[in-house]
């Protein structure tokens, strides 16, 4: 008789421990799902059209970006921005994200209606002048470049820093008259690297990105101009996905570092 009673007094506990078990606390918040349960990892590639003045700053987040989603792969496509845009209007889905060196060529891509939500601007750079290391032409200024013996490389008026350099140019009230006009930024830097040219207008982060290849001259802020540089997702993205996510690194803290240690400017 003792037995029985204390069997079933016993298996009175087990059930009641039981119940508890699966009704779980009374209070308290539910647990934290796991980042796997809210969200797919990503996969696939995704081809990134970017300003020229990115090369280097873009590859890094390229890299960065991988080892976090080790399921992807990006290809870069570096160039004037003018041409990327022309490029993306023509033909829409040759691009999954755009990094353009101005506002005027992004928003050529926002009017075609190509853009998936507005742009972001993720950094700003300045202007600086591209001289041979040691300065040996004794460049100080604008004003210098417009010395008759002196060989002065340019960016075509239709590349954004063709387009600053001209609107330095003015400010100052110098007259140049270059050797060559250039299809982008990087073609400016390296006639100077090569020495076909004594001095040229490049950005900031050219200049550190070539550095002891060429030497950089200063250009002061009343006569400086200030590059805006947007981000955009286009809407004809085979993978929309990845092609927000790495939009979304670029602006994130880590994105941001990784611009502001290749000189860029944080955005405003």
């Amino acid at each position: 008789m003792h037995h029985r009673r204390f069997a079933a007094a016993v298996l009175a506990v087990v059930v009641s421990l039981a119940g508890c078990a699966k009704k779980g606390p009374s209070t308290g918040a539910a647990p934290t799902p796991s980042p796997s349960s809210t969200a797919p990892p990503l996969t696939g590639s995704g081809t990134i059209f970017a300003a020229a003045s990115l090369t280097e700053s873009f590859n890094q987040l390229g890299d960065e970006f991988r080892k976090d989603h080790p399921g992807t792969s990006l290809t870069f496509n570096f160039g004037s921005s003018g041409t990327l845009a022309t490029q993306i209007v023509e033909n829409g889905g040759v691009a999954d994200v755009f990094a353009s060196a101005d506002d005027a060529n992004m928003k050529k891509v926002s009017d075609a209606q190509l853009l998936d939500g507005a742009p972001r601007t993720f950094a700003r750079n300045r202007l600086e002048i591209a001289v041979a290391p040691g300065n040996p032409k004794k460049v100080m200024g604008l004003s210098d470049l417009a010395k008759p013996d002196l060989k002065v490389v340019l960016a075509a008026a239709t590349v954004p820093v063709g387009r600053y350099g001209a609107q330095a140019l003015s400010t100052a009230k110098v007259t140049v008259k270059p050797v060559s006009e250039e299809a982008d930024v990087k073609a400016v830097l390296q006639k100077v690297a090569l020495g076909e040219a004594d001095a040229g207008i490049v950005y900031e982060t050219d200049v550190k990105s070539a550095a002891g290849k060429v030497a950089g001259v200063d250009i002061p802020d009343a006569r400086n101009v200030i590059a805006s540089y947007p981000i955009g997702v286009v809407n004809k993205s085979k993978n929309p996905a990845l092609a927000k996510a790495f939009a979304d690194f670029v602006l994130s803290d880590e994105g941001r570092k990784v611009l502001a240690d290749h000189g860029f400017m944080a955005a405003q």
